[in-house]
């Protein structure tokens, strides 16, 4: 699959889209955005992993950007907003594109269109709604149980995760999961924030694996102790359980964005 310059579509052709104004806008094809962060190309496919997967089953017709360098398209004429990770910190804001995202999901809350933020995406939702984002006592990498408030919308898991900072439960929303270091979900309408990664898959980490080596993040990491290919093994056996946990993840919080729309 190749990424031109302009957002790719995945799950069916474009009909009338930027405008809101053709069919498949809020109709029998939902549409959507996929926000992705400092990568393009496949990488940026790489990344959606489950999430991606469960989109297109549902029958959501998503464009994959990545910021600051696509424009986003008016999130009215939108059904969903899916802000994916980063390695960057949701507090930096001498980030080039942050400014502009974090406007771009002002606008977004206040004319309703449901945001799924995911990792570094559930730290910028929770700013966007008046949370804070700090670094975190201790980092969380590799498979986390979490206490849930709500095991319908949160199963406990294990889940993967992979975050050196947190992020405040925003005034007015819903705590749903947490571990000892850390805020794990929240609830703010049709609005879920999340610390976790329920999109991992083997291909997703090897998109992770090949960032962190151009970068030579996997240095650090192995010097702080982390066993990459026990990680990768780990991945892949929780393979299935991992895909059947997000899928019933992205299932209730879909039904609920929807129900949210219609009322």
């Amino acid at each position: 699959m190749a990424v031109g310059p302009g957002p790719v579509e995945h799950g069916g052709p474009g009909d009338g889209y930027g405008d809101g104004s053709g069919p498949g806008c809020r109709g029998d094809h939902p549409r959507a955005v996929i926000v992705v962060h400092d990568v393009s190309g496949a990488a940026a496919a790489g990344e959606l992993g489950t999430i991606g997967d469960r989109m297109t089953q549902h029958g959501i017709r998503f464009d994959l950007i990545t910021a600051g360098e696509q424009l986003f398209p008016a999130p009215e004429t939108l059904d969903l907003i899916v802000i994916m990770g980063s390695d960057k910190s949701a507090y930096d804001d001498t980030i080039p594109w942050l400014s502009d995202e974090l406007t771009y999901l002002r606008v977004a809350v206040r004319v309703g269109t449901p945001v799924l933020g995911i990792c570094f995406g559930g730290q910028v939702l929770a700013r966007t709604l008046g949370g804070t984002v700090r670094r975190a006592p201790r980092h969380e990498l590799g498979w986390f149980s979490v206490t849930t408030a709500d095991q319908a919308a949160i199963p406990a898991g294990p889940w993967m995760e992979s975050h050196w900072d947190t992020f405040t439960v925003p005034p007015g929303a819903q705590r749903l999961a947490w571990t000892q270091d850390a805020e794990q979900a929240f609830r703010f309408g049709p609005h879920l924030g999340l610390q976790f990664h329920p999109e991992i898959t083997p291909t997703v980490f090897e998109t992770w694996a090949a960032i962190w080596q151009a970068k030579r993040r996997d240095r650090e990491l192995v010097a702080m102790g982390v066993d990459i290919p026990a990680l990768r093994e780990e991945i892949a056996r929780r393979s299935d359980a991992s895909r059947t946990a997000s899928y019933a993840l992205f299932d209730e919080f879909w039904a609920r964005a929807r129900a949210f729309r219609r009322a």
